[in-house]
């Protein structure tokens, strides 16, 4: 079963961390400029990102299948996993790089993952889906406040009042956001979806996850990176064993079992999302530490995931 589990994890994420290579390649034998890159990831935010959020929202049975108390906890255990990330993030963070320290220490892969990894356990993702309504909104509208208000793009001569104006329309009009506003809406309405627009959506979220990580590589500097391996270490230790140390036996306490607490160990033990470097790079950061986070929770992810379903498995609460 250990090794079985072993090699389910790798097969999850050791691709993941091979298109980011891929990406750092290409830009190294000059396939992808700076330009390309760039491009890439507007492309990829602005679009893809929305598409594949409808794409898993829209479709999903939320009335048949609502479960207040799984939601509310995983919204809970999100607001205080940014509690702990925010603290971090005062201690060794520097100005701008705070932003970037907040979103990568508690943002994981709940979308992209998180559906496939309930799906290939359980051959369905209902409980990953619910989720994502109780984390992904909160993820995307925390991570836009952080990165906003510590972006060294915003103009520093304005007043606390113009920099939370424009950090709220950043919120309001972030497509990552109307993504999931539209796909939930879309859902609860029961909307027929014509094939047309179900294969179109389709195409253009199967394109978000690939596309985000290539570009993620081709962006990465490891000059740049010097020095930050404490910090990212930090990042890693918080996002891969401390937030499942701590939540994981409470979910466990009031009765989530199977599925759910897969998804909730996926919400809380996942790597740090690629699309948390396409958000802070288009928000006005360099996205250093997030990219130097993706890739090293990407790769350790394959064996702390790996143990806590180990555990979980030999405790028999899935």
């Amino acid at each position: 079963m250990f090794l079985k589990n072993l090699m389910f994890s790798l097969n999850a994420t050791v691709p993941v961390f091979l298109m980011m290579v891929f990406g750092w390649f290409v830009h190294r034998i000059k396939l992808l400029d700076d330009n390309a890159t760039s491009q890439i990831n507007k492309f990829v935010f602005r679009t893809l990102l929305p598409a594949l959020l409808f794409m898993d929202l829209s479709t999903a049975d939320f009335r048949r299948v609502w479960d207040g108390k799984f939601v509310l906890f995983c919204m809970g255990a999100t607001l205080l996993s940014v509690g702990v990330a925010v603290v971090y993030s005062l201690i060794v963070g520097k100005g701008c790089e705070r932003g970037e320290i907040i979103q990568a220490s508690y943002r994981s892969s709940a979308a992209v993952l998180g559906i496939a990894f309930v799906n290939n356990i359980y051959g369905h993702s209902t409980m990953a889906a619910l989720m994502i309504v109780g984390t992904v909104p909160l993820y995307n509208v925390i991570a836009v406040t952080a990165l906003a208000v510590t972006s060294p793009d915003k103009d520093k001569s304005r007043g606390k009042s113009a920099v939370a104006l424009n950090t709220l329309k950043s919120i309001v009009t972030n497509p990552i956001i109307l993504g999931i506003a539209v796909g939930m809406i879309w859902s609860l309405l029961k909307i027929p979806q014509p094939v047309i627009l179900s294969k179109s959506v389709t195409y253009l979220g199967n394109m978000a996850t690939p596309l985000s990580l290539i570009a993620l590589g081709a962006s990465f500097k490891f000059g740049e990176a010097k020095g930050k391996l404490p910090v990212t270490l930090g990042i890693a230790a918080l996002k891969l064993v401390m937030f499942c140390a701590v939540f994981l036996p409470v979910a466990v306490k009031l009765g989530f079992r199977g599925e759910k607490l897969i998804a909730i160990l996926v919400m809380l033990g996942s790597a740090t999302t690629g699309s948390c470097f396409v958000m802070a790079k288009n928000l006005g950061h360099k996205g250093t530490i997030t990219a130097f986070a993706v890739m090293l929770t990407t790769l350790l992810s394959a064996f702390t995931l790996t143990g806590w379903l180990f555990v979980l498995k030999t405790l028999g609460y899935i």
